[in-house]
């Protein structure tokens, strides 16, 4: 019958990779059936009672002691493994070419003085304090440690948003800063896409389908799986999308994460439509309602990211050709939409497209139920309003044929002192009004100047749908609502867009604003040089890429005693 036994080791350290070498060492050992060794945390401790390597002492350990439990076929040969121990440590071999070994970060940092990068994989509960030391070092954090405590992520990266310091993770599995990759990364060629990604195989997978397309990347920026949650608030991937903005060598980028929180989402999409360069978006399971967005294109998923990203950096779109909106204009308060149809179909269409901009509209005829207006004569916040509807035909023409009840309601709304737009429609052809524009145009002058007394603005913006051979000519209905002051388009998708994009900037919060010291790009498009803290097997992967990299022996402060490290923490303070 097979026995366990176990040997605990009080305030012994070693990373996770060490632990793992040498419990596979020893679980080849001849008579060995199984073997654990890991640190006595309560985790490791239920995986241990899983896989029925437990023994009382096992139980009894804490999280700062080193356990080590073999199961055999008898007491002697268990024993006899365990006693094989320092020995199989000694064996260790390390492929880093380094004679001295500092044990603290200050003094790594002496070594190589102009390492911008500190690598930190270290067990989660220590990992915050290396991670602090680092940026008091002025330093860019990759933190692949993971079970970092929400508060500590916070605060970590409200310190390094202070000092102009990217802190990528905790639990970030992948960076490539120019060039070379940190954690688990590709080789990928350098070229003209920067990427941000708080997904590690989804910044794998997005980068190596680039350089398959014969593409390449300036950087590849991990944020660690929660930066794009409430708690987090995109502190690192804001960050890292200015560095991008700014950065000349990058002209697309491409944003890629599993699924964010909604309000953050929404955050980080308003930054990017600040940015003077095309955005490809892929925010896995957030489902686009449309393919491009101004300076924005949303992709299907992670090819399509990678191919979007491509095609645009092979062939840069014209941003210059967005038409400029007069936000500037508009008085406070100003933030409502009124939208007066006398085409029913047109009206369907802007309330599906505009709810992309503004959320809820309101319409007396609504594809959803719950959005319908109380009153149709009096609106709310924003709405949309089919006069061709039957309610308002009863003894009366037709709005396509009448325009006295929309001139009267153009004029009525445009008195809300709330209201930024108003759009109409002006549909012509056969049967329609001979003229429509001669009488909505001078509505519609009337409506803009009475709200300039009044010290506002007003935005009306009209769609024309007919050809210039139809009796009242198009091109002459749309000369005359432009002399009369309005945004005139034949696209009906174009004009909604135009007055959402409106819409939204004017209804986005400055509290939203995440305010940072912007990163200085020197730092990251230097030759690279890095010290690690944790994995050894991190820095032997960057002197494979001949990046100059400094290891450092690191043990837990107090042998892993956090009462007494907390004691030393404070007598540093006072000394």
């Amino acid at each position: 019958m097979a026995v366990i036994r176990a040997e605990i080791r009080s305030g012994s350290y070693f990373d996770s990779a060490v632990l793992m070498q040498l419990q596979r060492s020893l679980a080849l050992l001849d008579g060995v059936d199984d073997a654990g060794v890991v640190m006595g945390t309560e985790e490791n401790k239920e995986i241990l009672a899983h896989i029925d390597l437990v023994t009382p002492e096992v139980m009894a350990s804490k999280s700062d002691d080193l356990v080590i439990v073999v199961r055999a076929a008898d007491a002697d040969t268990a024993l006899g493994a365990i006693g094989q121990v320092d020995e199989l440590l000694a064996r260790k071999k390390s492929n880093v070419d380094q004679e001295y070994r500092p044990k603290t970060l200050a003094s790594a940092a002496e070594m190589l003085p102009d390492a911008s990068w500190v690598l930190i994989s270290v067990a989660g509960r220590f990992a915050a304090n290396v991670a602090r030391q680092a940026l008091d070092l002025g330093k860019h954090v990759f933190l692949f440690s993971d079970n970092v405590s929400v508060e500590d992520e916070v605060s970590l990266k409200a310190k390094a948003a202070e000092k102009g310091l990217l802190v990528m993770g905790p639990d970030c599995g992948t960076a490539m800063i120019s060039g070379n990759g940190l954690g688990f990364a590709n080789k990928i060629r350098k070229g003209p896409i920067g990427v941000v990604a708080a997904a590690g195989t989804g910044l794998q997978q997005v980068t190596t389908r680039i350089h398959q397309l014969g593409s390449g990347i300036t950087h590849g920026i991990g944020t660690g799986g929660r930066d794009l949650k409430d708690p987090i608030g995109a502190a690192t991937f804001l960050m890292a999308m200015d560095v991008l903005a700014r950065d000349p060598g990058t002209k697309v980028i491409t944003l890629v994460s599993k699924p964010p929180a909604a309000k953050i989402a929404e955050k980080v999409i308003r930054q990017a439509r600040k940015i003077n360069k095309p955005v490809v978006i892929n925010f896995i399971a957030r489902k686009p309602s449309m393919r491009r967005d101004g300076n924005l294109w949303f992709a299907t998923g992670m090819d399509d990211a990678a191919a979007l990203a491509v095609e645009l950096a092979n062939k840069m779109p014209d941003l210059s050709s967005a038409p400029v909106l007069p936000v500037e204009k508009f008085a406070a308060g100003q933030k409502y939409f009124r939208g007066l149809f006398s085409g029913g179909t047109l009206a369907y269409e802007a309330q599906f497209l505009l709810e992309d901009y503004v959320g809820r509209v309101w319409a007396n005829a609504p594809i959803n139920k719950e959005n319908k207006l109380k009153d149709s004569l009096t609106s709310e916040e924003h709405s949309i309003v089919d006069l061709g509807e039957d309610e308002f035909t009863v003894g009366r023409l037709h709005p396509m044929m009448d325009n006295e009840m929309r001139i009267r309601r153009l004029l009525e709304e445009s008195k809300d002192p709330e209201v930024a737009v108003i759009m109409l429609d002006v549909v012509i052809g056969y049967g329609s009004h001979p003229d429509p524009a001669s009488e909505l145009g001078p509505a519609v002058a009337k409506a803009k100047a009475e709200a300039e007394k009044a010290g506002r603005y007003l935005e009306v913006v009209v769609v024309a749908t007919g050809t210039d051979e139809d009796p009242q000519n198009l091109d002459n209905q749309i000369e005359q609502m432009r002399a009369a002051g309005a945004w005139v388009s034949s696209s009906n998708e174009e004009v909604i867009r135009y007055a959402g994009s409106i819409l939204r900037a004017l209804n986005e919060k400055a509290e939203d604003e995440y305010i940072f010291t912007p990163v200085d790009l020197s730092t990251l498009d230097k030759e690279l040089m890095a010290i690690n803290v944790g994995l050894e097997s991190f820095a032997e992967d960057l002197v494979k890429q001949e990046v100059p990299v400094v290891h450092v022996e690191w043990k837990p402060p107090a042998g892993g005693n956090e009462k007494l490290a907390s004691i030393l923490e404070r007598m540093k303070k006072f000394s």
